[in-house]
């Protein structure tokens, strides 16, 4: 079944509708042709989850008549994925795999050995365009919350946050390998995994982080790129927290 995202919260109920419009209405119509009387989902991204059919259906609109809904409770504790800027696409396919993954929030790290660097305007253009491939894996895997794309962040803004997380350097040369880190699921604070780019992360980084209460641990034997260590760490502590 087709699965489309709405840009507002919805308190849509049954018995209702919801209109999709924009280049959501376009995509549905025109791209996936879906057609009146067809059942499809739709989202708000927020935990709404809306079964319907389409009641009708142009390229500037498509309303879907609602016929059941449920509220999907947010994951508790949550998943962050900290990943640093890398050249190529390297970085966006980590923000794609870890939003199918289950991610509850990305942020983009400026690493002393990023090789891409987000400035100025580029900044909040980077930002969205995460925001954009977000949102189409998590509509891709039928995702009721959509991971949120924070604004980039520095080492000293990581450190500052990590007092109040389980947060987690990925790195080969950790002391202790990830699987054999104990996580509580009853525990409520954020575990944060950070992945550093292509480069490594510098040793001033990983004192800083480690000073600052983070936990250095080894992903395995081998070195994997930045597109895959997110991900990879993402499948070992959603095991770990009884997600799957």
């Amino acid at each position: 079944m087709l699965h489309f995202v709405v840009d507002e919260a919805t308190d849509a109920e049954p018995g209702g509708t919801v209109t999709l419009t924009g280049a959501e209405a376009h995509h549905a119509a025109v791209v996936r042709r879906v057609r009146v009387g067809e059942h499809v989902t739709v989202g708000d991204g927020r935990g709404a989850w809306l079964d319907g059919e389409c009641a009708a259906v142009t390229p500037k609109a498509v309303e879907v008549r609602i016929a059941a809904r449920r509220d999907v409770v947010a994951a508790s504790p949550r998943i962050v994925l900290v990943q640093a800027l890398a050249k190529g696409d390297r970085d966006e396919l980590a923000v794609q795999a870890a939003t199918e993954l289950g991610v509850d929030e990305i942020v983009p790290w400026q690493a002393e050995r990023s090789v891409s660097r987000w400035e100025g305007a580029k900044a909040e253009k980077g930002r969205a365009r995460w925001g954009a491939i977000a949102r189409e894996a998590g509509k891709q895997a039928h995702r009721a919350w959509l991971p949120e794309v924070a604004a980039v962040a520095t080492t000293g803004r990581l450190a500052e946050a990590a007092p109040g997380a389980r947060m987690i350097v990925l790195e080969p040369t950790g002391s202790v390998p990830l699987t054999g880190i104990r996580l509580d699921p009853v525990d409520p604070r954020d575990v944060v995994l950070i992945v550093g780019p292509e480069g490594g992360i510098a040793p001033a980084e990983l004192a800083a982080l480690g000073a600052a209460g983070a936990t250095i641990a080894a992903l395995g034997e081998t070195v994997l790129r930045t597109s895959t260590a997110g991900p990879a760490a993402l499948a070992v502590v959603s095991a770990a927290l009884g997600r799957w």
